[in-house]
């Protein structure tokens, strides 16, 4: 059993080319290359496990660069799920140069067969548990279906625990519509799924459907939080922050789980999803922190502190079977 189980529907092998300056249409050289597995899920791990707290990776994987990903996670010390897929696992490519925001090619990832999904929904049922977490976060693979939502959140549900799901499009309504305790998008996705003219209207939207609270990413305007209470709550971004964004907004997630599990009221939390959100922008790669960044960003806005990070934590390095 595992207090946090974070599945990632649409898992990738991130390459990501630091280059001296980005051009359209010329041959660039390419001054280093960075490969490791990814996907929005995943980053959530890896940053869980920088902040002390240990998180299950459950994924779907096929061919050779899923079987790459399976070792890499094992190599790192992740415990995994790993669900068998007749599909190659799909590739991204970013490219960086400190310059410009960064450019990625995502490959948008072959459909599921139901048997894939039913092995996913079992490990959720398998692996969650009550007073945990479960977080579904990143793209879902071409042909997933509302239905195939609603059961991973209805599994986690039924496990007794906290359901947070950072998805888009269809899949987002679908997640307020099965009852997800927190639904996560950014601007332009709770826009964009909702149809909704005004952020209001759109966070409005998603608890009348069903959703328990919803937290809005604004980027370095920060994060708002709706609550089906009627409450709102706005969370400015740390002031004075550069670098690279890919992937802070699954920090934040991370940031806000973390939080949650020390015990933090959901609107205390937000401090942490956007202190932990900024120190991933200080770091060159995505699904990375420096918790030593964290006090100092913290300081930016009011001194108020996060919840210690433990200082002992040895995880199952194990995959499970």
């Amino acid at each position: 059993m595992a207090r946090v189980v974070v599945v990632t529907p649409n898992p990738a092998v991130d390459i990501t080319y630091r280059v001296a300056t980005q051009v359209i249409g010329e041959t660039v050289r390419v001054q280093s290359v960075t490969r490791r597995p990814g996907g929005k899920g995943i980053n959530v791990v890896r940053v869980l496990r920088q902040l002390g707290l240990d998180a299950m990776a459950v994924q779907p994987l096929g061919g050779a660069n899923g079987a790459w990903i399976r070792e890499q996670l094992a190599h790192d010390g992740i415990r995994t799920v790993s669900v068998d897929s007749i599909l190659e696992t799909r590739t991204t490519v970013a490219v960086v140069d400190n310059i410009a925001h960064p450019t990625l090619y995502s490959e948008s990832g072959g459909a599921l067969t139901d048997e894939t999904w039913a092995g996913l929904t079992d490990a959720v049922s398998q692996s969650c548990e009550s007073g945990g977490f479960l977080v579904v976060a990143g793209s879902l693979p071409h042909g997933t279906s509302n239905t195939h939502v609603a059961r991973l959140v209805a599994a986690g549900r039924a496990a007794g625990a906290l359901v947070i799901v950072d998805v888009s499009g269809p899949a987002l309504l679908a997640a307020a519509d099965s009852g997800a305790d927190i639904v996560k998008p950014n601007e332009s996705e709770l826009l964009d799924a909702t149809g909704a003219p005004t952020l209001e209207q759109g966070l409005t939207d998603l608890l009348n459907r069903g959703a328990g609270a919803a937290i809005v990413s604004r980027g370095s305007s920060g994060l708002l939080l709706a609550e089906i209470n009627g409450a709102r709550t706005l969370q400015p971004g740390v002031p004075g922050v550069s670098g690279n964004p890919t992937g802070a907004g699954d920090a934040a997630t991370a940031g806000l789980v973390f939080a949650l599990a020390a015990g933090s009221s959901l609107a205390d939390a937000l401090l942490s999803a956007a202190v932990v959100g900024a120190a991933a922008v200080l770091s060159p790669t995505a699904g990375e922190i420096n918790p030593d960044d964290l006090a100092p960003l913290a300081l930016r806005l009011g001194g108020r502190s996060l919840p210690p990070i433990p200082v002992t934590f040895h995880p199952d390095t194990t995959e499970v079977k």
